[in-house]
């Protein structure tokens, strides 16, 4: 069972930008919108650090901190709801595919070759961003760092790569 401790308080005028009372009326949004206990300390967090970034933007205070930071927070709390119904769609689709008739071995050593001949068809720059995508399992960003290249030129080749794969495996009929 997570034990929530309570932060300790800041003295007035420190640069935390909600007092106290601000703070329970963002912990009570949060809660009354249905995040859960757990998720409100990082509810109160990102109120203030929205605050902040404000501040830094040059953005004038607003007249009443407490109000809006209790609009945030409700905007935060259907944030949250969103995501938890967007994952929950996702894993349905997943629970779905798993569902899906599985191919026979055969047909799994059969698309594999396939793949593989593909694969070896392709330039070397195309080969590698695949390979890294998609067996490496990196993300577009990772991939452009380590290979010190522009992330729209990485998706541009994962494309082209794609594209041709696909059309190799209709042209033999794996597919």
């Amino acid at each position: 069972m997570a034990v929530l401790r309570r932060k300790p308080r800041r003295a007035p005028g420190a640069d935390d930008p909600l007092d106290a009372a601000q703070e329970r009326r963002v912990r009570a949004v949060l809660a009354l919108g249905g995040v859960p206990q757990a998720d409100l300390p990082d509810g109160v967090q990102q109120v203030r650090l929205r605050l902040l970034e404000r501040a830094a933007k040059g953005d004038e205070a607003p007249r009443d901190v407490s109000a809006w930071a209790a609009v945030v927070a409700s905007n935060l709390a259907m944030d949250w709801h969103r995501a938890k119904r967007r994952q929950e769609r996702i894993g349905e689709r997943l629970a779905s595919l798993r569902q899906l008739e599985q191919p026979s071995d055969e047909e799994s050593s059969v698309l594999a070759l396939a793949v593989a001949q593909g694969l070896d068809e392709l330039p070397d720059a195309q080969r590698q961003v695949v390979v890294l995508r998609f067996y490496a399992d990196l993300p577009v960003r990772e991939i452009a760092d380590e290979l010190g290249i522009p992330e729209g030129t990485v998706k541009s080749r994962l494309h082209t790569a794609v594209r041709a794969l696909r059309a190799r495996l209709h042209e033999d009929e794996v597919v």
